[in-house]
């Protein structure tokens, strides 16, 4: 279980780090002059271009920017990550779970805009995982305290108790708001 953990953290990275590997090796052609260079790239540090596939983390967000205007976006596995169109030039892409999937983007005349490939990929630094023999367990850490953080692989009933907290706490805060509001 740990050998697998380790194996898909390290082909998530991998995939994550490919684009800004690929893209620091190409040379801008000679036309170009090198201050127009170096505001693309500070402008590819702000927006991903949907071109060269998506890279993200998990349980964070992405801009994407298409070429062309789209009307519909879709996730080939919307349990890897999430889409939601902002203009007819950009999307957020929503990373869920580790893993790697694909986008579809559609013209208002359903023609194909992009079909690429978004990589999700692990959360890093202040996780700590609790192996108990067979079970699972992950925790995001800081200096002061640790609070249960599932992932895939971990324990059933460690992921399901979480998140029902989780559910029960979003309740109260609803109930809460909509009781101040309503005074």
């Amino acid at each position: 279980m740990r050998l697998r953990t380790v194996l898909l953290a390290a082909a998530s990275l991998a995939f994550a780090v490919a684009p800004a590997l690929s893209a620091g090796t190409v040379q801008p052609p000679k036309h170009h002059k090198p201050a127009a260079h170096k505001t693309v790239i500070k402008k590819k540090k702000l927006v991903s271009h949907i071109d060269q596939g998506v890279s993200v983390v998990m349980d964070q967000v992405r801009v994407v920017t298409f070429k062309r205007p789209v009307s519909t976006v879709f996730v080939g596995n919307p349990v890897i990550a999430d889409a939601t169109v902002i203009d007819p030039y950009h999307a957020f892409i929503l990373g869920k779970a580790y893993g790697v999937t694909n986008l579809i983007a559609l013209s208002a005349q359903s023609q194909t805009i992009a079909n690429q490939q978004i990589t999700v990929a692990n959360r890093s630094g202040g996780v700590v995982t609790l192996n108990k023999g067979a079970a699972q367990f992950t925790y995001s850490c800081t200096t002061a305290h640790c609070e249960t953080n599932p992932r895939p692989g971990d324990q059933k009933g460690f992921f399901d108790d979480t998140e029902s907290a989780v559910g029960t706490h979003q309740e109260q805060s609803i109930r809460a708001a909509s009781a101040a509001a309503s005074h």
